[in-house]
């Protein structure tokens, strides 16, 4: 009879452990909601395989823990650049080039965040700043609709402290739906309704690591700028747009706003910043006479 009374108590332990190890289970297989996404890191890229990485790594802080998402638009990568952003983890969108503002807006769009935080790849965050977005601006009153960021910008391996290139904010954190980019050559805005507020710690730009890159930089923006030009009317040839604007535009940001003060490095950057001024509006001439011509 003990025997039996021992055998009864062993099957219910076993009972029991097995209803434990059933609800465990059950926990197991329940299915896990995404969190909300609190913000969205937006990129466009076309054969960014040497900056992207070091961009990407300076936002973990931010989109970690499945508190955020990275979109990037691509526009016809030929090296690792794809291969690059899904490896951290990014929403990959392969698109046609439609122009630097429509690009811009068309990875915007795609973010679900409350925030977008919009990047170019050769941009990456300084950490301090990765926090300060965490702790300043994402908590922010529901009225500031965006925030500028500073932005230091590397030549030749330096950076350029004067002449206009620092603190060059920029406005690139805005609340999701609150403005869009408005086209302007090679370089948009965005343009966004409602008060906005200013970041202390910055981005960290190495866009120019070489004179070769600087160079073809300067004949795509030049091209660009162009095309602005002849949308508002700078159509003839005109000395004073191709030599002396050029001219004066080198004074100012090399004397006057103290360019000098970085060495080498200030007057290589703003003797060539000068020639990209001449290269735009020769360009706006050659342009504009082309379509001139076409048009009789």
């Amino acid at each position: 009879m003990d025997g039996f009374f021992s055998l009864v108590q062993v099957l219910r332990r076993s009972v029991a452990t097995t209803g434990h190890l059933r609800g465990f289970l059950a926990c197991e297989r329940s299915p896990v909601y995404a969190l909300p996404v609190t913000l969205s890191v937006v990129l466009i890229t076309q054969n960014e395989q040497t900056n992207l990485a070091a961009t990407l790594e300076s936002v973990r802080p931010l989109v970690g823990d499945g508190r955020g998402e990275i979109i990037v638009v691509d526009s016809g990568s030929t090296d690792r650049t794809v291969e690059i952003a899904r490896s951290f983890g990014a929403k990959v969108f392969r698109e046609p080039w439609k122009g630097f503002a429509a690009q811009k807006n068309s990875a915007m769009n795609k973010a679900t965040g409350d925030w977008v935080l919009q990047l170019d790849a050769d941009e990456r965050l300084e950490p301090e700043l990765a926090r300060e977005i965490l702790d300043h601006a994402l908590p922010s009153k529901a009225e500031v609709q965006g925030f500028w960021i500073p932005r230091k910008n590397f030549f030749l391996g330096r950076w350029i402290r004067h002449g206009g290139f620092y603190p060059d904010p920029k406005l690139r954190l805005i609340r999701r739906g609150a403005g869009q980019f408005q086209e302007y050559g090679a370089h948009p805005t965005i343009q966004v309704t409602g008060s906005t507020g200013q970041l202390r710690h910055a981005l960290l730009h190495n866009a120019y690591p070489t004179l070769g890159g600087y160079l073809d930089h300067m004949n795509r923006y030049s091209t660009s700028g162009a095309e602005v030009a002849i949308e508002r009317g700078y159509r003839g040839f005109r000395v004073s747009n191709i030599v002396a604007r050029p001219l004066l535009t080198f004074l100012y940001n090399y004397g006057c706003r103290l360019g000098f003060l970085d060495g080498r490095e200030g007057l290589l950057l703003h003797l060539y910043h000068a020639t990209y001024v001449s290269w735009k509006y020769a360009k706006a001439w050659e342009l504009g006479s082309t379509k001139q011509g076409e048009s009789r």
